[in-house]
């Protein structure tokens, strides 16, 4: 530390002898010696310790240059840290980027700076504020491109809920890894901002980090948030599996009107299954709700009719409760659907084929989008 204030201490025994306070060439050498203390880790208590002890030695003591060289010393070591910040907060957006998009350049390696050891299994959750627009979509559904290739793809345009995120996006990411650090360890989680959303990379057998994090959203954001968690899957293509299917239980939540707020992709494998073969699950659509069109008021109050029947079990009276009507309504309802159809929930082959053939409709966001 010495050798880095030489300038410093020449500067005041100058001061000493002329009473001259130093110009500008004598405070840029100080800024710089207190950058490269800081780029050498020294912490700044050294630092201003150091260069006090050396103003002890000057006699007398030239206190209004001493006050303007500590200075510089400390707006070099404070600039060297808010420089080393940003470049760090870079290359973590670019390594977040990297990894969730699977681009292999080096990963493993970088991913130790960042603390994970990509060669185990990880899980992926994705939390999405209120009125967030949706994140990456579905490979297959309307209004996506159809691909899967990568974790995401392009970026989603901004919604309403965006701003939420854009004023203190990277500041709720700190402090909400900064929480789980403080539990979990610096080697156990990964918390960043993209597209819109936060992104919390975990091992996959840290479970109840999920469950922190959840919590942590739940605190940051206004009610409506969503969190989507993806499955554990093992290595770098793990990881950007598993923000993919995060990503997406978000979006078939959004599409299947699910209430709950935090999904898991693990519970609704089945969706994507369905989405496999669009042609097919065009074709049960049209052949078994088709008919619904005919009816009056529209098909949509016997689509949530069918909607709440499933989710009551086939009982209509908890069907009536969710719907609001009475269960007469609802048993009307059930004959005019069996009517138009010639499906019954009732019955357990037809049931499955309706239930099916309900939950394509709003995988496909029918009948709003007609299908050809």
């Amino acid at each position: 530390m010495d050798e880095l204030l030489g300038g410093h201490l020449r500067t005041l025994r100058e001061a000493a002898a002329t009473g001259r306070l130093p110009g500008r060439a004598e405070l840029d050498d100080c800024r710089a010696a207190g950058a490269l203390a800081a780029e050498r880790g020294a912490s700044v208590r050294a630092l201003v310790e150091t260069a006090l002890a050396m103003a002890e030695s000057v006699s007398p003591v030239p206190l209004p240059a001493l006050r303007r060289t500590v200075s510089a010393l400390m707006e070099g070591y404070e600039n060297a840290q808010r420089s080393a910040l940003r470049q760090e907060e870079s290359a973590r957006r670019e390594f977040v980027d990297d990894l969730l998009q699977g681009r292999a350049d080096r990963l493993a390696e970088r991913a130790e700076h960042f603390g994970l050891r990509l060669a185990e299994t990880y899980v992926v959750a994705v939390a999405r504020p209120a009125g967030a627009a949706r994140p990456a979509g579905i490979p297959g559904t309307p209004g996506t491109s159809g691909t899967s290739g990568t974790a995401g793809g392009a970026a989603t345009a901004a919604g309403p809920g965006d701003g939420e995120l854009a004023g203190e996006a990277e500041g709720t990411a700190r402090r909400i890894e900064d929480a789980l650090v403080a539990r979990f360890g610096s080697h156990n989680v990964l918390v960043a901002v993209r597209d819109g959303t936060l992104v919390c990379v975990a091992p996959g057998s840290l479970t109840v980090a999920n469950g922190e994090f959840t919590h942590h959203v739940r605190q940051a954001f206004a009610p409506g948030w969503r969190v989507g968690l993806g499955r554990a899957h093992r290595g770098p293509g793990g990881v950007v599996t598993s923000y993919r299917e995060g990503a997406n239980a978000i979006e078939l939540g959004d599409r299947l009107g699910l209430r709950a707020p935090v999904l898991k992709a693990a519970d609704l494998l089945v969706f994507p299954v369905l989405l496999r073969d669009r042609a097919a699950i065009e074709d049960l659509v049209t052949s078994v709700l088709s008919p619904l069109l005919e009816a009056r008021g529209g098909p949509e109050p016997l689509l949530a009719t069918l909607e709440a029947i499933f989710a009551s079990q086939g009982n209509q009276t908890a069907a009536a409760r969710r719907l609001g009507v009475s269960t007469r309504a609802v048993t009307y309802r059930l004959e005019r659907i069996r009517r138009l159809t010639g499906f019954s929930p009732d019955d357990s082959t037809q049931r499955f084929t309706l239930e099916t053939a309900v939950l394509g409709a709003r995988l496909l966001d029918w009948p709003a989008h007609p299908l050809h």
